[in-house]
Formats: C-alpha cells, sequence, structure tokens
C-alpha cells in the first residue's frame, strides 16, 4: 500500500545526481520558491472528497435488487476514493517538506559559496551530500505518486464500468417505477463520481510530470554545485538567454578560461577556421599551467546549452599550438569531466587541430 510506502521512503538511500523554475505559492498546497532563484513545481491543491451515495428502499424486483446492489458498490468504490485522497494529501504535503529542506540546504551552500571559500570545504562537502540525499528522497515521492496514480487508474476503470451497468439497467425487464427513479439518482451520482475520479487522475498525472523533470533537471544543478564546492566559488553569471555570460576565469599562473561571444539570442557568432568546426566555441581552456580549474565554468556552460537544446551534442578539440601532447591531453580530462557531468559518451566527439599559440582545448556544441 502507498500509506505504507509513504514511510519506508523516508530511509531512502539511492545516489541520485541530480531545473525547472517554479512559481511560489502559499502554504495551503504548493512549493514555494528557495532563495537562490530556482524552486520546484507547484503541486495541486484540489481536495477530492466524494458527495456520498443517496439512500433506497427496497422495491422486491430483480431491478430493484441490482440497484441496491450498484448502490454498495458505489459506496465501497467512494470509500476508497476518499482514502487515496487522504493519501495524495499526505503525500504532497510530504513532498513540500521534502523539497523546502532541499532547496534550504542548497540556498545556504550557494549563499557560502557567492562569498568565496576554502576548495573542497569539507561543511560545504558534507552539505553537498546531504543536498544529494534530500533530491534522492524527492525522487522517491514521485515513485510514490505513480504508484497511487495506478491504484486510482484501477477505480477509474471500475466507476466507468459501474456506470455502464446501471445504464444499461433500464432495458431488463419487470422494472417498476421507483427501480428507475432509483437508478436515475444512481447513475447521476456515479457520473459525478467518474469525473471526480478523472480530475484526480489528470492532476495527479500532471503533478507527476512535473516533479520528474524537476528532479531530472537538478540533477544538473547538483553537478555544477559539486564544481563550485570543489573550486571553493561560484563561477560566471547566468544571462537572460540561458547562457553564462561571457569572461574570463582565472586559473593560476596565467592558465585559464574564457566563453565565446554570443548573439542575442544565445547562438554563438559564425566563425570559420581551417581544420575546426565551423562557428565559436562554447568554451575555450587553455592549458598553459599545471592546474587549470576548468570544470566549475564548464559545468555551467554545458548545463546551460543542455537547458537549451537537451539532446545536445559537444565537439572537443584538442588545439595544439606547439605541444600536440599537451593539447591532448588537456582534452581528453575534459572530455572525462563531461562525462562526469552526465553527458553520454556517443555524444561527445574527440578530435584535434593545429593553430598558432598556446595549448587549448575547445568545446562546441552541436
Amino acid at each position: 500500500m502507498v500509506a505504507a510506502s509513504l514511510a519506508a521512503c523516508n530511509s531512502a538511500t539511492n545516489a541520485l545526481f541530480p531545473s525547472l523554475g517554479g512559481s511560489s505559492s502559499s502554504s495551503d498546497g504548493g512549493l514555494f520558491n528557495s532563495g537562490n532563484g530556482d524552486g520546484p513545481p507547484q503541486l495541486g491543491s484540489t481536495y477530492f472528497e466524494p458527495d456520498g451515495v443517496s439512500p433506497g428502499q427496497p422495491t422486491g424486483t430483480f431491478v430493484g435488487q441490482k440497484v441496491q446492489a450498484f448502490r454498495s458498490e458505489l459506496t465501497a468504490l467512494q470509500e476508497t476514493i476518499r482514502s487515496q485522497n487522504a493519501q495524495l494529501q499526505a503525500l504532497r504535503n510530504k513532498t513540500i517538506q521534502d523539497s523546502n529542506a532541499y532547496h534550504e540546504n542548497v540556498g545556504s551552500m550557494r549563499a557560502r559559496l557567492q562569498v568565496g571559500t576554502t576548495p573542497g570545504n569539507p561543511i560545504l562537502m558534507n552539505r553537498w551530500e546531504t543536498a544529494q540525499g534530500q533530491l534522492n528522497t524527492i525522487n522517491q515521492d514521485v515513485v510514490l505518486m505513480d504508484q497511487l496514480a495506478q491504484m486510482i487508474s484501477v477505480n477509474q476503470s471500475t466507476t466507468a464500468y459501474l456506470l455502464d451497468s446501471e445504464r444499461a439497467a433500464y432495458s431488463v425487464p419487470g422494472a417498476v417505477d421507483e427501480d428507475h427513479r432509483q437508478l436515475r439518482i444512481l447513475e447521476d451520482e456515479t457520473q459525478q463520481t467518474v469525473v471526480l475520479v478523472d480530475r484526480l487522475l489528470n492532476e495527479l498525472a500532471s503533478d507527476i510530470r512535473r516533479q520528474t523533470a524537476y528532479v531530472a533537471n537538478e540533477k544538473g544543478n547538483l553537478g555544477s554545485l559539486a564544481g563550485a564546492v570543489k573550486n571553493g566559488q561560484l563561477f560566471g553569471t547566468t544571462g537572460p538567454d540561458g547562457y553564462s555570460a561571457p569572461g574570463s576565469y582565472g586559473a593560476g599562473a596565467g592558465g585559464g578560461m574564457s566563453y565565446a561571444p554570443m548573439t542575442s539570442t544565445g547562438t554563438a557568432m559564425a566563425t570559420r577556421s581551417a581544420g575546426l568546426p565551423s562557428g565559436a566555441p562554447l568554451v575555450v581552456i587553455r592549458f598553459d599551467s599545471p592546474n587549470v580549474a576548468y570544470e566549475g565554468p564548464l559545468s555551467n556552460a554545458v548545463q546551460a546549452a543542455l537547458a537549451r537544446k537537451p539532446d545536445a551534442s559537444f565537439d572537443v578539440v584538442a588545439v595544439s599550438g606547439g605541444s600536440a601532447s599537451g593539447a591532448a591531453r588537456g582534452a581528453e580530462r575534459v572530455v572525462r569531466s563531461l562525462t562526469q557531468m552526465g553527458v553520454p559518451s556517443n555524444r561527445v566527439n574527440l578530435s584535434a587541430a593545429s593553430s598558432a599559440g598556446s595549448d587549448e582545448v575547445r568545446v562546441y556544441v552541436r
């Protein structure tokens, strides 16, 4: 039963690296946005309560007996719907609490990273691991929603079948006027129950779709946050087009990373270079120092690109200005980083080119 699963899901510990922006709402049914500007999607707030079944007196006919049986079935169905509605409301409240706890934790991490801290701060690393577990718990809430929806769908079919049976009873011979009067009342109440179950299931299905997309996209947020914790600071800003703003990020001892110029629509300005893909690169990483801290900016740029084009592929080009092996090693590191960020390996293409200047790695979006 879902009621039992609700308690069990608190102990879920499956690893889940998980953004959809959500709308804020009051505490009577929705989820509020966290201080970092991102938030979960709002949950439905309808309370689904059947109106009940009208009593009726036996008539002594065969049709009258069928009416009594129909009435008992509808009463039992409505009791089940009341129980499922109670489970839904409890699950919504739990999801709200779990989501608020997650965003409070992530918000405090971002606030600390905004002002800067030590690379690999163990306090923030522990908080990140907590956030990972919290997001997994939210994912388990979605699983419970799906289980509840499956149970409700069974009642949907049963209620629709009951309505068809009641309507077929009008053609059964041997009925009296009172039988048909009670049948009409019962038919109306069953029809209302059918509509109620349909609305319940549709609203729950909408919640499941939004929550599923939200949890999946939060995987990218946590992946970016992991890089920020590793480096001790958040990298860059995000513009209205969803791409990280152009800029350079120091890596110490001259190393660094820059973003390619973008048009107002977020599309790379078209350029061509022999041996290189057309268009400007999404990022350029210069491997001209031993320790280039590129993971954070790269993660931000990749997540922004995937937000605009979820099926995007990436060309990683090792551009050697003097040491082909140095550029190649840097490109291999970038490829590993991309796969660790969740980009499938079949959507990452590695190639090489030569150019005057320092060794660097260029990442293009396809």
